[in-house]
């Protein structure tokens, strides 16, 4: 079982899915993947829900921002940092922005919400209480976490100063090389240019499953729409778009 115990500073740790309907997004998600969902009582500002499989955190379904009811669903990545207010302090010098100033999530960590050159937003995370995801890489996890930007060397020349992390080309046969992000010699995430035009820059997550073709049937019966039905990726795996019923969009991958 893949289990993480800690983090290293610049590597994705936690996706969360930001949505106008938690109840629905349960009613999608639980099955699609085998979730186990709990409520999270807030008080006044409602509930969270935290996301397991096997007893081991794996991701977040929380209700809209203020303001932002009526906003399409959409899953956000967490990267963890050694101390969130020196990295935050590093955001605007570097040419990005600070949506929210680092605050503290009860005794869980200490987050801040930022956006590189391109627009692309990310949240940093510095764990105390948890590191966020403890079980990733395999059916129902997180597998990977990609960077769609249209101006790759920008993006990645931001983190490389914020977080201090590498990038690497990677070959993909006849295509155009991968940009690979690189944390303590591993690669542990990517990013690319959008694949089409009209696509913000935005961090995406993809989740590992075990048959990708049957999982966009079980994903569609539920209620979810494919965006780019299943490819393959020579040497990596078959891979699909998805969209839950309130717009959230995601990947699947299966090697």
């Amino acid at each position: 079982m893949p289990k993480f115990e800690k983090y290293a500073q610049g590597t994705p740790s936690f996706v969360e899915l930001v949505t106008p309907d938690q109840e629905a997004a349960k009613a999608f998600y639980g099955p699609l993947f085998g979730w186990d969902l709990e409520d999270v009582p807030l008080g006044e500002a409602g509930y969270y829900v935290a996301v397991s499989k096997d007893g081991e955190s794996v991701a977040g379904i929380s209700g809209p921002m203020p303001g932002m009811e009526d906003h399409p669903a959409f899953w956000g990545v967490y990267v963890t940092v050694d101390d969130v207010d020196a990295a935050t302090a590093k955001v605007a010098a570097a040419g990005g922005r600070v949506d929210a100033e680092p605050f503290d999530v009860m005794d869980l960590g200490r987050m801040a919400a930022i956006a590189d050159p391109t627009g692309a937003r990310v949240n940093l995370w510095q764990a105390r209480g948890t590191i966020g995801t403890v079980l990733a890489n395999e059916p129902g996890t997180p597998i990977w976490h990609e960077l769609v930007t249209p101006d790759v060397g920008a993006a990645t020349a931001f983190y490389a100063e914020v977080l201090g992390v590498s990038w690497e080309a990677q070959p993909m046969g006849d295509g155009p090389p991968y940009t690979c992000l690189v944390v303590d010699g591993r690669q542990v995430g990517g990013a690319m240019p959008p694949p089409m035009e009209g696509i913000p820059p935005y961090w995406g997550v993809y989740f590992a499953v075990d048959d990708v073709d049957a999982t966009i049937e079980r994903a569609t019966g539920l209620g979810g729409t494919v965006v780019a039905p299943a490819f393959d990726v020579p040497g990596v795996g078959r891979m699909a778009v998805l969209a839950d019923p309130q717009g959230g969009m995601f990947n699947l991958m299966a090697g």
